[in-house]
């Protein structure tokens, strides 16, 4: 049984669709050496409520993405859902790519936890993009999704 198991494994994550995927969510993503959220905790959003920088020891994949942890208890924690840890848009600023369609770069400490999914902002120089997604919240996100869908089709 597990022989089977691993091979049904290796078959799905040597499918050319799957790697494309992959190609596609490390062409789009915002990384920096494949590692997401500028090496900040994905589950520390979730679990601690605060952006916390991850460890460079404490790490984990997740199709094809690098993702660093502040403790072993939150990558493992990670590992059994990676998919509810993501970043939304590729961890671009959400309210770019709802104004613009824009992939803009984000302060990972300018935040907000919206039905359970992460969205990440730009906060530099006087200009905190988080006040001004609070103000249409509603519009942007339909608006970003939609722009996020054609980004990556």
């Amino acid at each position: 049984m597990k022989r089977v198991i691993i091979m049904l494994l290796i078959a799905v994550t040597s499918s050319p669709s799957f790697a494309q995927s992959v190609s596609k969510k490390l062409s789009e993503y915002n990384l920096a050496n494949k590692v997401a959220i500028q090496g900040y905790d994905p589950v520390s959003y979730f679990k601690q409520g605060k952006a916390i920088k991850g460890r460079k020891e404490v790490l984990a994949s997740y199709d094809g993405v690098v993702y660093q942890f502040s403790s072993a208890t939150n990558k493992e924690i990670f590992l059994k859902t990676p998919s509810n840890f993501e970043p939304q848009y590729g961890g671009w600023c959400a309210y770019a790519m709802g104004s613009a369609a824009e992939k803009v770069e984000i302060n990972p400490e300018t935040f907000k936890i919206i039905d359970g999914k992460l969205y990440l902002f730009y906060n530099a120089f006087f200009n905190n993009t988080l006040k001004s997604w609070n103000k249409d919240e509603a519009s942007l996100k339909a608006k970003a999704d939609a722009n996020w869908k054609k980004i990556i089709k």
